[in-house]
């Protein structure tokens, strides 16, 4: 066999090896997910690649992965109630269990009509959080789809809106400051109702006139790797082009590109409020700028 044919057979089988691992990773909720409460507030559409949740005075829906997981990359394509949707909540997380959890939020905080929304990010370590970071986003999120991202490794969680880095928190074991890698984590969405303190701090109410209100789920993507519930032994399952995440950081492009988002579009940062912490602000804020 000429070397011609064989660079093009090889060539052939590369383009469907890459495929069948783009398939793999673009997730069904059928195979991918359970469904938590809210049964009748939980639609599953297009064969399962699109989920829709809504919320009433009766209920709001929520579902999580059927695996936990340690490490890895998480994206999913959301689209927010629009109209007013002050009150509502609408997540995309990851979290382990117990008293001593982990976590990693994405928290949408709904406003009133013609108010932006509020993107709030947290992480907990060991049970510590009150690492709150919230953004404006610089596009209307009830509009259309747009891409949400976790990137979780040994030295650092990346948080990323479409493909832009908004948020780093770094790996400060160093200085004997918790960080969340030794539980495994399941995924979570969940659509509901927390008006005591989503809006304006608890302020403004949710209007139950505006109900049932409703928020989409697409294109859910899992590159990550497999770990027990609450145990720090994992197994990676992922095809082999989408490691990257594995050492993923910034580069000098990206960091000017969070610093850029972070002035113009940060609304809140723990590591400014001073009347929340009087005995003196985290120690990880000394050393978490990027």
């Amino acid at each position: 066999m000429s070397s011609h044919k064989v660079s093009l057979m090889f060539f052939i089988s590369l383009i469907i090896t890459s495929l069948k691992a783009m398939a793999a990773l673009a997730g069904n909720f059928y195979q991918d997910f359970d469904i938590m409460f809210g049964d009748q507030h939980l639609k599953i559409l297009e064969e399962g690649k699109l989920v829709t949740l809504s919320l009433d005075k009766v209920s709001g829906a929520g579902f999580q992965s059927k695996n936990g997981y340690i490490f890895g990359r998480f994206d999913v394509q959301m689209k927010m109630p629009p109209g007013n949707s002050a009150g509502t909540v609408t997540t995309f997380y990851l979290s382990s269990s117990g008293p001593n959890h982990d976590e990693i939020d994405l928290e949408f905080l709904g406003n009133s009509t013609g108010e932006p929304y509020t993107l709030h990010t947290n992480v907990y370590a060991q049970g510590q959080g009150s690492k709150e970071q919230q953004f404006h986003l610089w596009f209307d999120p009830t509009k259309d789809f747009h891409t949400y991202t976790v990137v979780w490794n040994s030295k650092r969680i990346i948080f990323l809106v479409d493909g832009s880095p908004i948020r780093v928190f770094n790996n400060l074991e160093s200085l004997r400051l918790p960080f969340p890698k030794n539980q495994s984590m399941k995924i979570y969405a969940t659509f509901w109702n927390a008006d005591d303190w989503a809006t304006q701090g608890g302020r403004v109410k949710t209007d139950w006139s505006h109900a049932p209100f409703s928020a989409s789920y697409r294109n859910f993507n899992i590159n990550a790797c497999l770990g027990s519930q609450g145990s720090p032994s994992s197994s990676c399952s992922t095809s082999t082009n989408s490691s990257a995440w594995q050492n993923q950081g910034l580069n000098a492009a990206g960091r000017n590109r969070l610093r850029w988002l972070q002035r113009k579009f940060m609304v809140y940062d723990y590591c400014t409020d001073r009347p929340k912490f009087p005995k003196g602000l985290p120690r990880e804020c000394k050393h978490s700028r990027v």
